[in-house]
């Protein structure tokens, strides 16, 4: 299993696809696929069956999956987009940003 380098709550933004340029908080990670859900975007049209949650049916926007690959953390100091790194500090490993050099 791959550790992933973007954990809920960081801010992100889309480097390839659809939903390129656009920048989100992730809102939940699946790490077995290697994907998570980012708010706002990679928005999809699903078609939903009258229930009793939703006596109308009808079409509901939602955010779907998107693969890790695509995203890149955004840096809180700067507001770019940058790499991340490992390293320890007073025994605990930390992330960092590789551009300003500024623990996450």
């Amino acid at each position: 299993m791959a550790k992933l380098k973007i954990k809920t709550g960081d801010l992100v933004k889309v480097i390839a696809g659809n939903s390129k340029g656009q920048e989100g908080k992730v809102q939940k990670v699946f790490i077995e696929k290697n994907k998570v859900i980012v708010e706002g975007v990679n928005m999809i049209s699903k078609h939903q069956k009258p229930s009793a949650a939703s006596p109308q049916g009808g079409i509901v926007k939602k955010e779907a999956p998107i693969h890790v690959s695509n995203l890149m953390l955004v840096d809180p100091k700067s507001g770019e987009t940058t790499r991340v790194g490992y390293r320890i500090e007073n025994g605990t490993k930390v992330r960092f940003s590789k551009k300003s050099n500024e623990v996450i």
